[in-house]
């Protein structure tokens, strides 16, 4: 009954259960369908998150005016290119006009090097 209940293994124990009923029959096959789901390792048994709950999302403001809002994001382990090799950039993008600017440098750095950078 094993190979079978393994043959039309789904997801969840529900389609499985489905999947058995249109294509195969045999005595007490829901029970040991159930049964094999119930010792099954193969597939995670249902969980509750443990950790603390998401909170609202919050909408990303649209920009009146240029350099209001700006996306900044490092772009590191550059290859090595040209006189002035450069290891790593900062990307800024300015929200309002959605054009990117990059600024070279030799290293990433903590948020407080970013603001000095910039």
């Amino acid at each position: 009954m094993k190979e079978m209940i393994v043959f039309y293994l789904e997801i969840s124990e529900d389609r499985t259960l489905e999947r058995v009923k249109t294509f195969s029959w045999w005595p007490n096959w829901r029970k040991n369908v159930s049964e094999y789901f119930q010792t099954c390792d193969r597939f995670p048994k249902e969980s509750r998150a443990t950790g603390k709950k998401f909170g609202m999302m919050i909408q990303i403001q649209e920009p009146k005016s240029p350099w209001e809002i700006l996306q900044i994001d490092w772009v590191t382990a550059l290859p090595p290119g040209g006189d002035k090799s450069f290891k790593a950039c900062i990307e800024l993008v300015d929200r309002y006009r959605k054009n990117p600017m990059f600024l070279p440098c030799n290293k990433d750095g903590t948020a407080m090097e970013t603001a000095i950078m910039i």
